[in-house]
């Protein structure tokens, strides 16, 4: 079916006024370079190019009506949430400016939420009930050497008191024996002191030991200037507190200086509605997290691992904790003591209990620690690295996700580049299978060219959507990729897709649409140039992707049939030629940011024909499918997918 543009779609093609141009006296070159481009328009918008490469539509949304987009979700309701938060505006951030956009990629209607704080770059997967979870995001922009007036570091609180914790606002003020004034950046709450009863065991007097409770807090100096700087272990009192409080409460900072400040991430956590959408307020991370990563679990709690935390260092693995969506609680996990960089691609395997690391991740923390890829076992915190993963050491902007269906167990890792701002890439496309006796990485065909930042999107025939990127670190020299492959997991090959129209690189996403076309959005490049001379502006258009397949003629209808699935059970739907469906595949809607999107999987159903009516069988381990939200698509013998129906699973 060819598919249907929408009116609010603009795609500029390029008209050769051939007669113009020579009358009035154009030279050769650009008459030659306007019909060539004319020749490659005409080409692009052919029926036969169409059918084999898909086609690129440009979304430009009204002014006004645009965002930096970095995060985006397919909701259950097949409207798309784009997060942008401050989108990396520090005058955005200052003036407490943070956006998130609900659009409609059927209607083009956009709605603007209110967003209750900065959410760049914080965490997010879909919980059981179809509710997006939020958590995380900026509390602190960076600054660099230049630019730190006021000295800065982490403040330890310490509370001796049993008699319960305290609460502080921020703006809090300690004080140095000299005097100096210390504010903190943000509201804490000190635990209280613990008990232990030690008993002797003669007999005699029992003895009880005191630990303080702790906390830690970022603090600013009051002023500007070299003589706030603290180099060496010191003691503050907080400003206020009188009596046994003032014995009981203090801080203690062993560095507070003008050397970089990297940003810091939040604690808040919410639950983003689809359905009223709105975001919900629930109980907060005990650690602040910014680009952290949180994973769905097979009983559909979420664990949140990673990010940078309150004084803008790489969370420490004692700090992993997990969401209950039931209680809406966190609770830090210090049995899963593992360290992760930031925004480490983690998959749930058909194991309960046991998590595979692609060792893709988005860009902070040392070159020679947890960049290993391997299965982590939840059960003992155990690790087992995987061997045969070539350019090792360009994971970082890297992106993983499945190929083909879940069951089959294959994780692909794609592209990549060094440590930091490094101008390495890599054209590496690896796969491995996590399910064989002794797992390793096996090569697969390589990208045309080397590729940071690119985004992986699993379509409903089982191929999977790699495209745009850049080769050099966000775009440098002009180097976005504007190019794109699907990879057949079947034989292991790529075919060209259509070229994007739009570059794309740092800050940029892709999610799969209901009705079978991909929708990109975002980039962050540093300059517009190839010699990086004017500054980059963040990239507003979206583009819509319409694969081949859907230039094959109509595919299969889904009618009527349940909106609930479950675990290991048959659901039967309606459809007009039940003879013409060859396949069925749940997948579970993408929430895609910094090439991680491991949110997204497909799964294959067995299926059974029947009377005017196609009738599914869903797996029965939730490991394979987390509960929560699907799109249930059918296909016909050319892989033509139908509008997708959403069920939920669980």
């Amino acid at each position: 079916m060819t598919p249907l543009i929408p009116h609010w779609i603009r795609r500029k093609v390029m008209l050769p006024i051939v007669a113009a141009a020579v009358l009035g006296g154009a030279n050769l070159p650009p008459l030659w370079s306007a019909v060539t481009q004319w020749q490659h328009e005409r080409l692009i918008n052919s029926v036969e190019y169409k059918e084999l490469h898909g086609f690129w539509q440009i979304v430009e949304l009204p002014k006004g009506q645009r965002v930096n987009a970095i995060h985006a979700a397919l909701l259950p309701s097949g409207k798309i949430l784009l997060i942008a938060g401050s989108g990396n505006d520090r005058a955005q951030f200052d003036a407490g400016t943070f956006k998130t956009l609900v659009f409609d990629p059927v209607s083009g209607v956009t709605k603007f939420v209110p967003t209750p704080t900065d959410l760049f770059c914080a965490g997010h997967t879909f919980l059981p009930d179809g509710k997006l979870l939020v958590a995380g995001g900026t509390l602190r922009y960076e600054l660099l050497d230049p630019a730190v007036k006021r000295a800065g570091g982490t403040m330890t609180v310490k509370n001796e008191s049993p008699d319960g914790d305290r609460s502080f606002p921020k703006g809090t003020t300690f004080i140095a024996t000299d005097g100096k004034r210390y504010i903190a950046n943000d509201d804490f709450v000190v635990p209280a002191a613990t008990k232990t009863e030690i008993k002797n065991r003669n007999g005699g007097h029992t003895s009880v030991t005191v630990t303080a409770g702790q906390t830690a807090v970022w603090v600013d100096a009051a002023e500007d200037g070299t003589d706030y700087v603290r180099t060496g272990h010191a003691q503050y009192h907080l400003d206020g507190l009188t009596g046994a409080d003032a014995q009981n409460i203090y801080g203690i900072a062993n560095k507070i200086d003008l050397e970089k400040q990297d940003y810091q991430g939040r604690k808040e956590t919410y639950e983003f509605n689809p359905f009223t959408e709105q975001y919900e307020r629930v109980a907060d991370m005990h650690e602040k997290r910014w680009y952290p990563t949180l994973t769905g679990l097979p009983d559909g709690s979420v664990l949140a691992v990673s990010g940078l935390d309150g004084s803008g260092e790489v969370v420490d693995g004692t700090q992993n904790e997990v969401y209950d969506p039931k209680t809406k609680q966190w609770t830090v996990r210090r049995d899963l003591d593992r360290y992760f960089p930031t925004y480490p691609a983690l998959f749930q395997t058909d194991r309960a209990g046991v998590l595979f690391y692609s060792g893709s991740n988005a860009g902070y923390g040392p070159a020679d620690k947890g960049r290993d890829p391997g299965f982590w076992n939840l059960a003992d915190n155990s690790f087992e690295a995987v061997p045969g993963l070539r350019d090792a050491d360009l994971l970082e902007t890297s992106m993983s996700a499945w190929a083909g269906p879940v069951q089959d167990q294959t994780v692909m890792v794609v592209g990549g580049g060094g440590v930091g701002e490094s101008s390495k890439s890599s054209r590496r496309i690896d796969l491995i299978k996590l399910n064989e006796a002794s797992p390793r990485f096996q090569r697969g065909p390589d990208l045309p060219e080397g590729t940071r930042y690119p985004n992986l999107v699993q379509l409903p025939d089982d191929t999977v959507l790699i495209t745009n990127g850049s080769s050099n670190y966000r775009g440098r020299n002009g180097s976005d990729n504007h190019t794109a492959r699907i990879y057949h997991p079947d034989s292991n090959t790529l075919t060209v897709a259509a070229d994007p129209l739009v570059g794309r690189n740092y800050h940029s996403a892709a999610v799969l649409l209901p009705d079978g076309r991909v929708l990109t959005v975002g980039s962050d490049p540093l300059f517009r140039d190839k010699k990086n001379t004017i500054s980059g502006t963040f990239e507003q258009r979206l583009e819509i992707y319409t694969p081949p397949y859907l230039f094959r003629g109509s595919g299969p209808v889904i009618g009527e049939g349940p909106t609930t699935v479950r675990y290991g059970q048959p659901a039967t739907f309606t459809t007009l030629m039940p003879d013409s469906v060859r396949s069925a595949r749940l997948i579970r809607p993408s929430a895609a940011t910094h090439m991680l999107n491991t949110d997204q999987r497909s799964v294959a159903l067995d299926i059974e024909p029947g009377a005017g009516s196609v009738t599914v069988t869903v797996p029965s381990s939730p490991a394979l499918m987390p509960p929560g939200p699907y799109m249930l698509f059918f296909l016909d013998k050319n892989g033509v997918p139908s509008q997708a129906r959403w069920v939920q699973v669980g």
